[in-house]
């Protein structure tokens, strides 16, 4: 039977609505080795940005024009809605959507009854109009990959039968989609999630890297002249950066070469039109003003040395020159 349990938001204890994406490696802002790091107490968990503000500040706004399109009653749900079998898979969920012939007393008491009663749940989004091609046609459940898995998340969690995501795309545009229960793909996400936990999370085990970002995070110390050898597919990848940086050189060149040629039609002007369209603009930019810090070194050394701070030292990487003999 599912549980609402009362207790202190910590993200590190469970895999949430917004974890599972990242996990399964449909997410563009986080990869699975930064949930790990989050999870194992090794990174500050995430506190939100402007977007997560102004989405949750939207939140009620997005809810009540979904009543109003669909005359549904809405139910805020206290709480998280724990998994019985996997304790740490947890939805925190928007809204519950109620059958409007139901007459439901919602005070504290009342949360089994109103969850008895649900016929799905509610996600509210608001998105960037300029990213409505992510979006499929309103009523589908064609929705940007991390919201689907964020919608079958909880749907395996609740047991529910929908999910209905309502999203405002700037201020101007509202849209609901629709997402069904698929028990097939419930059970791979249950299979990952649970190999995550288990064999990453509790055994303090790193998952593979997907990024730059990620090594860069993993593998943050070298150890000064220590070398390792080069197997044949290390080699291998050696040889396609070789080409692939001849390649960019070759491009970037070919680019400054063009850039060259319009600059020297421009000349003084500053903006190229053809036809009333603007295709080019070349203005100057205000003077920035900068710190002269050697020049305050010079003339205040000892009050210059007192407010040096030593930063932290990243790895540097470089791709030497010549030939590779494999």
């Amino acid at each position: 039977m599912l549980t609402n349990q009362d207790f202190t938001w910590d993200r590190s204890q469970f895999l949430g609505g917004s974890d599972i994406g990242a996990i399964l490696g449909f997410s563009k802002y986080r990869t699975p080795l930064q949930v790990w790091m989050e999870k194992t107490g090794k990174s500050k968990p995430f506190r939100g940005s402007l977007a997560t503000r102004f989405g949750h500040f939207n939140e009620a706004f997005v809810a009540s024009e979904y009543a109003q399109a669909t005359g549904q009653i809405l139910h805020k749900y206290p709480g998280a809605i724990i998994h019985p079998e996997y304790p740490y898979f947890q939805a925190h969920i928007d809204r519950l959507i109620l059958d409007p012939k139901q007459n439901i007393n919602e005070d504290e008491n009342s949360c089994a009854a109103i969850f008895k009663n649900a016929s799905g749940i509610l996600e509210c989004k608001t998105a960037n109009p300029f990213a409505k091609a992510e979006w499929g046609e309103p009523g589908s459940d064609q929705v940007p990959l991390p919201y689907l898995c964020q919608c079958l998340w909880y749907l395996l969690i609740t047991k529910l039968p929908k999910a209905d995501l309502a999203v405002l795309f700037g201020n101007s545009d509202f849209a609901i989609y629709s997402i069904n229960r698929d028990i097939e793909l419930e059970a791979l996400i249950v299979q990952k999630a649970e190999y995550f936990w288990s064999q990453y999370v509790l055994k303090d085990l790193p998952p593979p890297t997907q990024t730059e970002d990620d090594c860069l995070t993993l593998f943050n110390k070298s150890t000064p002249k220590q070398a390792k050898e080069a197997n044949d597919e290390v080699v291998q990848d050696i040889h396609k950066l070789i080409e692939l940086n001849a390649q960019i050189k070759e491009s970037e060149q070919q680019v400054s070469t063009l850039k060259q040629a319009v600059m020297n039609y421009l000349q003084e002007a500053d903006t190229l039109t053809f036809e009333d369209q603007i295709l080019v603009t070349w203005k100057a930019t205000n003077a920035a003003k900068r710190f002269d810090t050697k020049g305050f070194a010079a003339v205040h050394p000892e009050l210059y040395e007192q407010f040096l701070v030593t930063g932290q030292s990243t790895r540097r990487f470089v791709l030497k020159g010549g030939e590779i003999h494999a």
